[in-house]
């Protein structure tokens, strides 16, 4: 039996750090990482930026920017041990404009990145040669 389960046997209230919970919820693959991204700005609680060690509860809503994406949703449940990513799901529930301005922006990068393709090989040197010399023509003068 873990502590959390005596806690919740004996009736007391579930308290879980945000940086634990981040980390049980699968935003973040550590939680120092999760930590560095609290203290970076990048979580907010209700609209304002938080500390790793704020006792999340049930029913608040969370503001997380994982790399280019940013998730808006509301805590459903607590738990402060990592399982698998089914269990992670059902920890909060991602809000419908979330959902849907995270995947438009999806789209967008997939779109750009087919409009710009990338090289099918290196530069050599012979082409790295060029392209230095064509920066280096077209520097402004100082």
């Amino acid at each position: 039996m873990t502590r959390s389960d005596n806690r919740r046997a004996a009736g007391e209230e579930i308290r879980v750090r945000l940086d634990k919970w981040l980390w049980a919820a699968r935003f973040f693959k550590t939680r120092t990482l999760a930590a560095e991204a609290i203290i970076g700005g990048k979580v907010h609680v209700g609209g304002q930026r938080a500390k790793p060690a704020h006792a999340v509860r049930v029913g608040e809503t969370l503001g997380v920017r994982c790399g280019q994406d940013e998730y808006i949703v509301a805590v459903r449940a607590l738990s402060d041990r990592r399982g698998p990513a089914k269990e992670a799901v059902l920890l909060y529930e991602e809000t419908a404009e979330s959902r849907s301005c995270r995947e438009q922006l999806a789209e967008q990068r997939r779109l750009q990145h087919l409009a710009f393709p990338q090289p099918l090989a290196r530069p050599n040197k012979r082409d790295r040669r060029r392209i230095v010399h064509f920066t280096r023509r077209n520097e402004p003068e100082e």
